[in-house]
């Protein structure tokens, strides 16, 4: 797993650097520098959080183990959270400011997998789950 973790880290920070390197602007706004602070902090966390996930990372909602330490003590999605502000942070830094109403559209979907994956984790772990959603944000 930890392979496949280190391998989809290079693909999308070769993708991401590749999007950004090809759309370099010749004079960078304070937007775009917002951007891209936003993209770098977004893409460490969300590589941080794939990491602390580890095992327990699927795509689709499964119930493996509790995952409860690192950014998981804080924050229950940090994948959804960090990868989000990866997006916002490209759409920032390309300059394209009304994309963002799309992907704010996309937000109600993020919430429906988190809501989808926190059933699957109370129906397996029970009180220990419930206790862990009341300590911790999204």
């Amino acid at each position: 797993m930890i392979r496949a973790n280190i391998a989809l880290t290079l693909i999308v920070g070769a993708a991401l650097s590749f999007l950004i390197w090809k759309n370099l602007p010749t004079a960078w706004t304070g937007m775009q520098t917002a951007g891209v602070c936003l993209l770098a902090a977004g893409f460490i966390l969300w590589t941080i959080a794939r990491f602390q996930l580890g095992s327990s990372l699927t795509v689709s909602a499964q119930a493996k183990q509790l995952v409860s330490r690192g950014l998981y003590s804080r924050i229950r999605n940090p994948i959804y959270v960090f990868g989000s502000c990866v997006i916002a942070g490209l759409i920032l830094v390309l300059g394209r400011p009304v994309w963002l109403l799309v992907f704010l559209a996309a937000i109600p979907l993020q919430i429906w997998r988190a809501r989808k994956e926190s059933q699957v984790l109370e129906a397996k772990f029970g009180e220990e789950y419930r206790k862990y959603r009341a300590a911790t944000w999204f």
